[in-house]
């Protein structure tokens, strides 16, 4: 499938010239973050010159959400991750609290409009957008794609389904942007009031696209296509039209490590989402997502050429109580640095009786399951049972620690 129109040229450089362009970028963006409060600890002695390539930023520590969280408590509202408060036009509020900053002055400063120019919105379409405006991005950061594409916007928000119903057949709106059922509810209750909406393409993000529930938009006339992004970072990937994978937007970098450390997978492999942005004014550098995804081999059928990742592939955060005892991925990672021998390590959690079991597989080119034993002791705080398995037998699905216990 190949598209006849693309947002810009960025999305179909060569390997070639991306890479050469990444050279410049990406040493500009480590040194301004380099310049920030808020790095002063962890890039005060590294080089941007050094910093060229994606490999590269491997040598580079991970910020994490906590990280983030704990330097905003300390100096508010952005933590020192940014040259000031007085350039953004807004801030936003999530859960923790954590703050985000957003400038609704300057065009398409999340990176919205790509996505939505990917699925058909254009300037003659009026957006029914239904993410929240309260305290959260999402609202604007849709709007502001939408604005970019020259498309006029419904600021919907959340409920009211019956007077969203009426705005969308009063205006005649033509696109949707919001979770993905809950235009399922829209369409259902103009079913019920006997309007016929006029809606023929979609842009959803913030939920799971079920195939089945996409099924049914088209059967209703309707292109839905998907997004994944974060009120930090802004959009990270996007669906095409090709609907293979999502592809990474050309405004941010992205790795799959191993969860709870900052050491890359093998293409193909699942592991945890690290982003760097190169946008100058938020320079978020390994950012870690807590979310699960892997790399896509090859190029997007559409024409795009930037890589791809195959979409949200649940949490990296696999946090476990065991025992009484919380077993988190930087232990297990700990561990695993602890021998030369050890390749990876994988915690299952199970059950026997009314008690729960340890036990620790290990991929190893070599070494003692008693000496293991110890170091998980050591490591885990807790004992028990050690399997030394080849490299390559564990599982390339991103699992850490794996809780095989019912709790039905």
């Amino acid at each position: 499938m190949q598209d006849v129109s693309f947002y810009d040229d960025l999305e179909t450089r060569s390997a070639d010239q991306r890479a050469k362009d990444l050279r410049t970028a990406l040493p500009d963006q480590i040194g301004r973050a380099r310049a920030m409060a808020g790095y002063a600890a962890t890039l005060q002695d590294v080089d941007p010159m050094a910093i060229r390539t994606p490999e590269d930023l491997a040598s580079l520590p991970v910020l994490r959400k906590s990280d983030l969280g704990a330097a905003q408590k300390a100096a508010p509202p952005f933590g020192g991750f940014t040259s000031g408060v007085s350039q953004f036009s807004h801030i936003f509020q999530s859960p923790g609290p954590i703050y985000e900053p957003g400038s609704h002055d300057s065009k398409d400063w999340w990176r919205f409009a790509r996505f939505l120019h990917a699925a058909g919105f254009t300037s003659s379409d009026v957006v029914q957008n239904c993410f929240s405006y309260h305290l959260t991005p999402a609202g604007i950061m849709f709007e502001n794609g939408a604005i970019a594409l020259g498309a006029g916007v419904l600021p919907a928000g959340t409920g009211q389904t019956e007077l969203q119903v009426r705005a969308a057949a009063d205006i005649g709106c033509t696109a949707y942007a919001g979770t993905p059922d809950y235009l399922k509810i829209i369409l259902d209750k103009a079913d019920e009031m006997g309007e016929r909406l006029r809606f023929t393409k979609a842009a959803v993000g913030g939920g799971a696209l079920f195939p089945s529930l996409r099924q049914e938009y088209a059967d209703r006339g309707i292109s839905c296509l998907q997004c994944y992004g974060t009120a930090d970072l802004g959009n990270i990937a996007y669906e095409s039209a090709a609907q293979e994978g999502m592809i990474v937007d050309e405004g941010v970098i992205i790795e799959i490590v191993t969860p709870g450390t900052g050491d890359p997978v093998a293409e193909g492999e699942v592991g945890e989402v690290l982003v760097t942005t190169l946008n100058p004014d938020y320079p978020l550098i390994r950012f870690a997502t807590g979310d699960l995804s892997a790399i896509m081999p090859g190029k997007s059928p559409c024409g795009r050429t930037n890589m791809r990742i195959k979409g949200w592939m649940g949490r990296a955060d696999q946090t476990t109580k065991i025992k009484g005892m919380f077993v988190r991925p930087e232990q297990v990672a700990a561990l695993v640095a602890k021998h030369d021998e050890i390749v990876k390590a994988r915690v299952i959690a199970g059950r026997a009786g009314e008690q729960d079991t340890m036990t620790v597989q290990i991929e190893a080119t070599g070494g003692d399951a008693e000496v293991f034993g110890k170091t998980v002791q050591e490591v885990l705080k807790l004992r028990g049972a050690v399997e030394i398995v080849a490299p390559g037998a564990l599982p390339k699905d991103g699992l850490v620690i794996e809780d095989t216990r019912s709790y039905d």
